[in-house]
């Protein structure tokens, strides 16, 4: 019988959750309709005997500025006793805060800093929410689609003050003189051994 459709039947019977399931041969996904029951089936997921998806391997987000429900959460958990992976994914808005699932894995305390300093993802209960991958004073999240490709500002290292300077980022260019001639025209031919062509002018 295969494992999937086993898990598949358990949580269905067993979680109490409503919850959407898409599945293909390597693992099964959860879609999670209502975020406020994303702690709770993260929960019964490591907490079932038949199930133990007790190791957390990942938490990232997906930015879709189009969409009403801008950013897909995806939580990727792994059963070593079953030896399969389970994707939960839910939606939520700019506003939306989720629920920190540090009691449950550990080790998604810096998982869940990296979604709030990328994406600007907030994590309610989360024991030290700040900034991972980039700077304290760095503006705006990165990862974000809306997220200009100069930045806000640019840091540099000023020798006379000795000491780091942020600025906002100047996109100033010099006047350049363009010349769309063909680079071909107005060259000198010198090659040698053709002088032959030069007599024959």
């Amino acid at each position: 019988m295969n494992k999937i459709i086993d898990i598949k039947e358990i949580i269905s019977k067993e979680s109490n959750i409503n919850l959407n399931f898409y599945e293909n041969d390597k693992y099964l996904g959860i879609l999670v309709k209502n975020k406020n029951d994303l702690f709770s089936i993260i929960k019964f997921l490591r907490d079932s005997e038949k199930l133990l998806f007790n190791q957390l391997i990942d938490i990232t987000a997906i930015d879709y500025p189009s969409r009403e429900l801008r950013f897909d959460i995806v939580y990727l958990l792994l059963s070593l006793t079953l030896n399969q992976r389970i994707l939960i994914k839910t939606s939520i808005n700019e506003i939306d805060n989720l629920e920190s699932i540090t009691s449950i894995h550990k080790s998604s305390n810096w998982y869940e800093r990296e979604c709030y300093d990328l994406f600007g993802i907030n994590f309610i209960n989360h024991p030290d929410l700040r900034r991972i991958m980039t700077d304290y004073n760095f503006e705006g999240h990165p990862l974000r689609k809306d997220f200009p490709l100069t930045g806000h500002n640019e840091v540099r290292y000023d020798n006379s003050e000795k000491k780091v300077i942020y600025e906002k980022v100047k996109l100033s260019q010099e006047y350049r003189n363009f010349d769309y001639s063909s680079p071909w025209e107005g060259l000198e031919n010198q090659l040698i051994g053709d002088e032959k062509a030069k007599k024959e002018n």
